[in-house]
């Protein structure tokens, strides 16, 4: 009689394998499900001594049973898929080469290492950092910038910065935002007069914004956001204007939209 597997996975189909056919992954606290005939579909790899030499006691797992390996669970997808059928196929502008080559490398796969180096030289020859931006995306009358422009005029003294070009920086766009509270008088024709800033947002990517704002920076309304997406309900902790923006002074950001 065939044991239930302690990670509630699917039993082998083989009795000599002690691992079962499906097999849940806890990559970097994000789940995959995947076959067993997959993680080893590739000899000498990685996985693939994780999942044949070595014993389904001694490998190390989360709370819930998942075989847990800990790396960056966004760029494993693409891992797994390349194991599924040896093909390499990214995004346009897919801008985590780099980080991707480091994962490949980690895992033993020198075939998708090759694919990833002819690529990330070419990406090199623009710059130090594979992940810049196209210099079009720089400009303040790019395209990017005016849709910035227009997605600021949705809250109330928005502002827009581009990251300033220094050499061996990231390049990108944050938008800043604010609710603040106004006093009406009892003439509505009568201005309404500002009274103070209530909470100041946050629009851009996530890796950009902590590295801009870093613990000043609130995420607990958005507290598992990987750091190649991108998010509009962070907050900062203070709630003065200038500061924020003398923090997107110093990471090398200028203004390009304001409303």
């Amino acid at each position: 009689m065939a044991l239930a597997d302690p990670a509630g996975c699917a039993k082998g189909g083989e009795d000599n394998n002690p691992f079962p056919d499906i097999i849940e992954l806890n990559v970097g606290g994000q789940v995959y499900i995947t076959r067993h005939p997959t993680l080893v579909s590739v000899p000498g790899s990685l996985l693939w001594e994780m999942f044949t030499q070595k014993n389904v006691r001694s490998l190390a797992r989360d709370s819930k049973g998942r075989f847990f390996v800990d790396r960056d669970g966004f760029l494993f997808r693409y891992i797994l898929d390349y194991m599924r059928d040896r093909q390499l196929v990214l995004p346009e502008h897919f801008p985590e080469r780099g980080r991707l080559q480091r994962e490949a490398e980690y895992f033993m796969l020198p075939e998708l290492v090759k694919l990833l180096a002819p690529k990330l030289s070419e990406q090199n020859s623009l710059g130090d950092d594979p992940c810049q931006s196209d210099p079009e995306e720089l400009s303040p009358g790019a395209d990017t910038a005016r849709s910035l422009a227009s997605a600021a005029t949705a809250l109330p003294g928005a502002v827009s910065g581009g990251a300033g070009g220094t050499e061996g920086r990231r390049a990108g766009f944050i938008t800043i935002g604010y609710r603040g509270s106004y006093t009406l008088g009892r003439d509505s024709q009568t201005d309404a007069k500002f009274r103070r800033v209530a909470r100041i947002m946050v629009c851009g990517k996530t890796s950009l914004a902590k590295e801009v704002f870093g613990d000043t920076l609130n995420e607990s309304r958005d507290p598992d956001r990987p750091p190649e997406r991108y998010t509009s309900r962070y907050y900062l902790k203070f709630t003065f204007l200038e500061q924020a923006f003398d923090k997107l002074a110093d990471a090398g950001f200028h203004m390009v939209a304001c409303n």
